[in-house]
């Protein structure tokens, strides 16, 4: 028989009563779990006498929680986290109370309801409006046999919260300013000048003793906690208004990134976060708003806006409506500016070794040589080539061959400084730039390089023992080269003389190479 789990308020008790009737009709056992301050209390099966504390079937199909009208988030929070503690993997699912049929507590805001997005974000699977459609919500849930790809009826399909809106009385001036704000953010090229430009506009909208952004980093995949690294925080150096003629107005903006370290987030941005609804708090002497940076279903982060003293005032609901309009195309523009980053470092990136790959090292080298040829440095390339890589692959087959890339890699690493760069070159074929390094350095690190080659022992992912030796050539700027092209040919070049020699060898470029 399927199984179910109501999760109740400890003082909601009857809360998940009026989820039985479709249940019982649909076959369906429910066993009902109070949630206490700390610590799941006890499970009662339904139709047991009261206190008969039985135990219930395990694994159950699904976990229900009931929401009530004018529920409070972080007591949403704080039931997620028992039923996850609890029932590890089992899917949450939640439903929300029909607040035309049932009364809600005093002082409710039936206004003001969870959408579904912020639901998901809290770690819902599902939401059903109404007691009725649990049941076949629960049958589809056991058909497909897990929540991820779970197709939910239409009227309870997730859908995008609408977007925010310009608070409706706005000036000109204010106008003009959020537009240039949400303008600018279209230059920003990463997501640390994408959170300045962002906190610049909005200290020139909303009056504010600091501003911060952090972003949002889960400690673990299956944890609920969260990490919060500072991205950009800016403090006001004037006590002049926004908008006000002052020649020491808003846009003397003073970087104070270490000073707000990672760790002096308000309670109102983990709140913000946990939540991911916009909060604004009295803490202390301080008053306190922050909004989610939200993007699909995930919050990104959060913007902290903070107005320091006893006798600050509380930041409106005009200014809370005006950032959280703001806070969208901020959000948006934090991940399209990591999503880029992140494109381009993996676009210079070897995927087997993860090592910088050709398309970096011609990028690299072109500046490198710039800056040797202006300061009248050196540059100096290795271009190393294992020996009878073949018989590897020939003899214990690519995934091993490709391991001892791996291997290859991280004992190259090994042997060079920090400022150096290593490439995989091709098949198994590797670069080593050395900026500012003449021939004779050059030599002792690639004999080092060389030796410790030899003397690995290379396991290829399979506990063998093989032994392998590398062929290098050494070219150097300006001594060998004037371009990045000609260099790392000479180098190639110098490398097939050590093959053809007597391998496991150092070769260097000819000293004509260059004219």
């Amino acid at each position: 028989m399927k199984h179910v789990i109501l999760l109740s308020d400890e003082h909601d008790s009857a809360a998940a009563a009026t989820l039985v009737a479709p249940l019982r009709e649909a076959g369906i056992l429910a066993s009902l779990a109070r949630i206490g301050d700390a610590s799941v209390q006890g499970v009662a099966i339904e139709g047991q006498p009261e206190g008969a504390a039985l135990q219930a079937p395990s694994a159950p199909l699904a976990v229900l929680y009931e929401i009530r009208a004018g529920v409070d988030a972080s007591g949403l929070h704080s039931a997620v986290g028992h039923a996850v503690a609890r029932w590890p993997g089992t899917p949450l699912i939640a439903c929300r109370r029909n607040s035309a049929s049932q009364s809600s507590p005093p002082g409710a805001n039936n206004s003001h309801a969870l959408d579904v997005s912020a639901l998901a974000r809290l770690g819902f699977s599902a939401v059903a409006d109404d007691s009725a459609q649990l049941p076949a919500l629960l049958r589809e849930l056991q058909e497909r046999g897990t929540a991820s790809d779970l197709h939910l009826p239409e009227n309870i399909l997730k859908s995008e919260p609408p977007a925010p809106l310009l608070p409706g009385k706005l000036n000109v001036r204010a106008l003009r300013a959020a537009f240039e704000a949400v303008a600018a953010l279209h230059f920003a090229t990463d997501q640390k000048s994408a959170a300045s430009i962002a906190l610049d506009g909005l200290a020139a909208l909303v009056c504010a003793e600091r501003w911060t952004i952090y972003l949002n980093a889960d400690v673990r995949a299956d944890s609920r906690e969260t990490a919060f690294e500072l991205l950009a925080s800016h403090s006001r150096t004037t006590t002049s208004e926004p908008g006000s003629n002052d020649a020491d107005d808003w846009r003397r903006i003073l970087p104070v990134g270490e000073l707000a370290l990672a760790g002096t987030e308000t309670r109102a941005s983990r709140l913000a976060v946990s939540s991911g609804e916009v909060v604004r708090k009295k803490e202390g002497e301080r008053r306190v708003l922050a909004l989610p940076l939200v993007v699909g279903e995930r919050v990104l982060g959060v913007l902290e806006a903070v107005r320091e003293g006893e006798s600050a005032r509380a930041f409106n609901a005009s200014e809370a409506t005006l950032l959280s309009a703001l806070a969208a195309p901020l959000a948006a523009a934090l991940a399209n500016s990591a999503r880029i980053a992140e494109a381009e470092r993996l676009s210079q990136t070897d995927d087997l070794t993860k090592l910088h790959n050709a398309r970096f090292l011609r990028q690299y080298l072109i500046a490198e040589i710039k800056r040797a040829r202006r300061y009248n440095s050196f540059v100096t390339a290795l271009f190393l080539d294992l020996d009878d890589f073949k018989q590897i692959n020939d003899h214990h087959g690519h995934l091993v061959g490709s391991h001892i890339l791996m291997e290859i890699a991280a004992v190259v690493l090994k042997c060079v400084r920090d400022t150096d760069v290593v490439s995989r070159y091709g098949g198994d074929e590797f670069v080593v730039i050395l900026p500012e390094t003449g021939l004779e350095q050059a030599a002792s690190v690639a004999e080092r390089v060389r030796d410790r080659i030899a003397a690995h022992v290379f396991t290829g992912g399979r506990n063998l023992r093989l032994r392998l030796t590398a062929s290098f050539g050494v070219a150097s700027f300006p001594q060998h080269a004037q371009s990045p092209q000609q260099l790392i040919a000479c180098a190639d070049s110098a490398m097939y003389q050590a093959k053809a020699a007597r391998k496991n060898c150092i070769c260097f470029a000819p000293e004509h190479a260059a004219t």
